[in-house]
């Protein structure tokens, strides 16, 4: 029904993103692992998105990607685990690191994840493991989310320096990942992640 919404984003918050298209706003159920992938507040932003519609509730869920909302459409696959169980993991970790560790059948590492468990890990384990794949994005699209990201001016200070471009986009937004995980990082100003950023970048890109 819907395949994705455009608009202006007029609220982030955890696990939630409020979107408003020529008046109508939108009230999306987003990942946390998407929020930093997605512009900030004021910004026009692409969000794709599913539509759970049952008898009880109505409720749209948003990604920052078609990739991302692949993984959660995957992961629904997965006996046991709904929607709200879906994005309590793709909150939780990145969808890199999960196809990671699907791949190398670190069982004990997915057991580790908030929402899954042993019993359900071994279900992802079985359903997943080898199916879940993440295309890489082409360096239009790279170009296209690091300009509206808030991290823009620490992909261009890196740049300045004279690391190549794609090189730095492309391990500011695996950090951007890393981190968004971290509770400390999450709660500093948007000066202080800058520079805690740039910081990992350099010794990173070293």
């Amino acid at each position: 029904m819907f395949n994705s919404l455009s608009g202006i984003i007029t609220g982030k918050f955890p696990k939630q993103v409020f979107l408003d298209t020529h008046g109508v706003e939108w009230d999306l159920c987003v990942p946390d692992s998407n929020l930093d992938m997605l512009p900030p507040v004021g910004n026009e932003a692409r969000i794709f998105t599913w539509l759970q519609h049952t008898d009880q509730l109505m409720t749209l869920y948003g990604f920052a990607s078609a990739e991302e909302r692949t993984v959660f459409l995957d992961l629904l696959k997965v006996d046991g685990v709904g929607p709200k169980g879906a994005v309590k993991i793709m909150s939780a970790v990145s969808s890199g690191r999960l196809m990671d560790v699907l791949e190398k059948g670190d069982l004990e590492m997915l057991e580790k994840i908030p929402g899954v468990g042993k019993k359900t890990a071994g279900k992802m384990m079985l359903t997943l493991k080898g199916k879940l794949t993440l295309r890489e994005s082409s360096s239009a699209d790279m170009v296209r989310i690091t300009a509206a990201s808030p991290y823009a001016d620490v992909v261009l200070s890196l740049a300045s320096m004279g690391y190549d471009k794609k090189v730095v986009e492309q391990k500011v937004a695996q950090l951007v990942e890393v981190l968004t995980n971290d509770a400390s990082f999450a709660g500093k100003s948007q000066k202080e992640r800058e520079d805690i950023l740039f910081r990992r970048a350099i010794v990173e890109l070293a």
